[in-house]
C-alpha cells in the first residue's frame, strides 16, 4: 500500500537574505537576482514575506531550527559553543525516526549541540532519500549547500570561477546605502548574486530527483537559509539584514500553488510546523510555532518574531530584539562597544578590510588635517565605530528597509517602542534568558568537574518475551547496533518500544551535553 504520509524535505543554504527573483517588490535588491528554479518553487508553493532567523550567525540560528526552540532559553546563544539544554529538548528528526520516518543529512550538524547516533538512518555527503531500504517509507531529508557560504566571496577569480560553473553573471550591481559603492563591495555584491544563481541550479536539481523519482506531490519541501549575507551590517549583526530570510514551502497535496504570507514568522516554526503537517504530536516545551494548518493554510498566533546575538568568536555582545509587521526595535546591553569589533574569522575578509580602511581613512582626514570626514556616510561609519550605537533602536522597516532612521526615543512613537520592549519582555520572561549569565558560569553548571558527565548506562530486561531498554538519565534516548564496537562502521536504530532481536545487540543511551555511555551487549535467552 503507498506511503500516505508525507516526505520532508529541506533544502537549506547559507548567508543570503531574501534576494530571489521570486521577493521582487519585498526585499530590496531582490530583482537583480536570476533564480528561476527557486522561483517556480515559490510559484507552485507558499513564500513567507518576512521570515527572520532566531540569531544572525549559523550555529545559534540553526539550534533554533532544529530544536524549535529559542537559543538563549536553551543554552545554544554563543556562536561555538557546545551546551547542555534542558533534558526535553530533542532534535527535530529524532521525532520523525520515532515515528517510523527515514531520516538523512548530508553531514552539515552545526547546531551548537551533540548529535546522538540514532537520531540519523544517514548522516554525511552520502546521505540521500534514496538510500533507505524501503521506497514507500517516509522520509525527512536534509540538503545543506555551502555553495552560499560567505567564504565562497573571497576566492581567488579561479577558485571563484570553479566553483560557480553554471552561475549567471552579473555585470552591474547596485550596491546598498550601508555599504561604500567602491570596486571592493561591487565585486563583492556581483559574486553574491551569481553564488545565489549557482545555489538556484544546485536545488533545482534535488527538485528534478523527485520528479524523477514520481514523489513530488507528496513532499514537503522546504527553502531557507540561516541569517543573512556576509557582510557587515548583515551575519553578526542584530539588524534586519541580519534576520531576514527567504523561506519557501510547497506541498502540492496540500498547499495551494502561488499563496504568500506577510506576516512575520520565524526560522524556529519550521520544527513544529513539520511535525503538524506530518501528523506528529508537537511537544508543548516548543518555542516556535505552527505557521501552516492541515489545510495548507498560513497564519501565526503572535503578531512578534524575536531574535538575539551574543558571543560570536571571541567578539562579547548582547542585543534583543523584536519584529511585528512594520516595525523592528532593538536593545542593546552594550551599545559602547563597536557592532563591527575584531573578531579574527571576518577580519581578514576583504569586505571587512575594505570598510576599516575607508574608517581609518576618514580618521586621519579629521585629526590631521582639521576638516569633517567625509569619505562615508554617517549610516555606513556607524557600522563601524565605536559609540555610535544608542542603547535601543527602532525602525519602520516597511517605510525605511535599510534601517537609516533611528526612531528610538522620538515622542510620536513612544507607544510603538513601549509596545515592542513590553513584548520583548513578556517573551523573554516566558522562555527564560540565559544571555545575561556569565558563559563560565553556564560552562560550569554544565561540566562541575570540567568535564561533561556521562549518560547512565541502559538497563535491559526481557518482558512478556520482549526487550525493554531504559535509562536513567532524564532526557536520554537509547539505540541498539546489531554491529560490534569493533566493526569499522555501525549503524545505530533508535529504541522506541520494546522488540524482539534477531541476534546479540550493543545498546547504548545518548544524553545532549553529556558522554555517551558505556555499551550493553545483550543476546536474547
Amino acid at each position: 500500500m503507498p506511503n500516505s504520509r508525507p516526505n520532508v524535505l529541506w533544502i537549506s543554504t547559507h548567508d543570503i537574505n531574501p534576494h530571489l527573483g521570486c521577493y521582487a517588490g519585498s526585499w530590496p535588491g531582490a530583482e537583480q537576482a536570476r533564480t528561476p528554479r527557486l522561483d517556480a518553487l515559490a510559484a507552485d508553493g507558499l513564500r513567507f514575506d518576512r521570515a527572520f532567523s532566531a540569531a544572525p550567525v549559523c550555529g545559534p540560528s540553526r539550534s533554533a531550527i532544529i530544536t524549535g526552540c529559542f537559543p538563549p532559553a536553551i543554552g545554544t546563544m554563543h556562536m561555538r559553543t557546545r551546551a547542555t539544554p534542558p533534558p526535553e529538548v530533542k532534535l527535530l528528526p529524532e521525532y520523525f525516526r520515532a515515528a517510523g520516518y527515514w531520516t538523512g543529512n548530508t553531514a552539515f550538524t552545526d547546531f551548537q549541540l551533540d548529535v546522538p547516533d540514532p537520531v540519523y538512518d544517514e548522516l554525511g555527503d552520502h546521505a540521500h532519500w534514496r538510500l533507505r531500504d524501503d521506497p514507500e517509507q517516509p522520509f525527512f531529508m536534509a540538503f545543506h549547500s555551502l555553495i552560499t557560504h560567505e567564504s565562497q566571496l573571497y576566492l581567488s577569480d579561479e577558485e571563484f570561477a570553479a566553483k560557480t560553473p553554471d552561475a549567471r553573471r552579473v555585470e552591474q550591481v547596485e550596491v546598498p546605502p550601508y555599504h561604500p559603492d567602491t570596486e571592493v563591495y561591487r565585486k563583492s555584491w556581483r559574486r553574491y548574486l551569481e553564488l545565489i544563481s549557482q545555489l538556484d541550479h544546485w536545488a533545482g536539481g534535488l527538485l528534478d530527483q523527485l520528479d524523477d523519482d514520481g514523489i513530488a506531490d507528496n513532499t514537503i519541501v522546504v527553502f531557507w537559509s540561516d541569517h543573512g549575507l556576509g557582510m557587515p551590517r548583515g551575519k553578526r549583526w542584530a539588524t534586519e539584514l541580519g534576520f531576514r530570510e527567504p523561506l519557501i514551502m510547497r506541498w502540492p497535496a496540500k498547499i495551494r500553488a502561488g499563496s504568500t504570507y506577510a506576516e512575520p514568522v520565524a526560522l524556529m516554526d519550521l520544527a513544529p510546523t513539520m511535525l503538524a503537517l506530518c501528523g506528529l504530536e508537537v511537544p508543548e516545551h516548543l518555542h516556535g510555532e505552527v505557521i501552516v494548518d492541515n489545510a495548507g493554510q498560513p497564519g501565526r498566533v503572535s503578531p512578534y518574531v524575536v531574535g538575539a546575538r551574543d558571543r560570536i568568536g571571541e567578539a562579547e555582545d548582547t542585543s534583543r530584539t523584536v519584529r511585528d509587521r512594520h516595525f523592528r526595535y532593538t536593545r542593546h546591553l552594550h551599545p559602547d562597544r563597536s557592532s563591527m569589533a575584531h573578531t579574527e574569522y571576518p577580519d581578514n575578509l576583504w569586505t571587512w578590510k575594505e570598510l576599516r580602511r575607508l574608517f581609518a581613512q576618514e580618521a586621519r582626514q579629521q585629526l590631521a588635517f582639521g576638516v569633517a570626514p567625509s569619505i562615508l556616510t554617517e549610516l555606513q561609519r556607524s557600522i563601524v565605530a565605536a559609540g555610535k550605537r544608542a542603547p535601543e533602536e527602532l525602525y519602520d522597516v516597511e517605510a525605511d528597509p535599510h534601517e537609516e532612521l533611528n526612531l528610538a526615543g522620538r515622542p510620536e512613537y513612544a507607544d510603538v517602542q513601549q509596545r515592542l520592549s513590553d513584548a520583548l519582555d513578556d517573551w523573554l520572561d516566558q522562555v527564560g534568558d540565559l544571555g545575561g549569565r556569565p558563559e563560565a558560569e553556564l560552562l560550569a553548571e554544565w561540566r562541575p568537574d570540567g568535564r561533561r558527565p556521562c549518560t547512565e548506562t541502559p538497563e535491559v530486561e526481557v518482558r512478556a518475551g520482549l526487550v525493554a531498554v531504559t535509562c536513567p538519565t532524564a532526557g536520554s534516548i537509547a539505540g541498539w547496533s546489531t554491529r560490534p564496537p569493533a566493526a569499522s562502521e555501525r549503524d545505530w536504530q533508535l529504541y522506541t518500544d520494546p522488540f524482539i532481536p534477531s541476534g546479540p545487540i550493543w545498546i547504548k543511551s545518548w544524553r545532549i551535553g553529556f558522554e555517551p555511555s558505556a555499551e550493553v551487549r545483550f543476546t536474547a535467552p
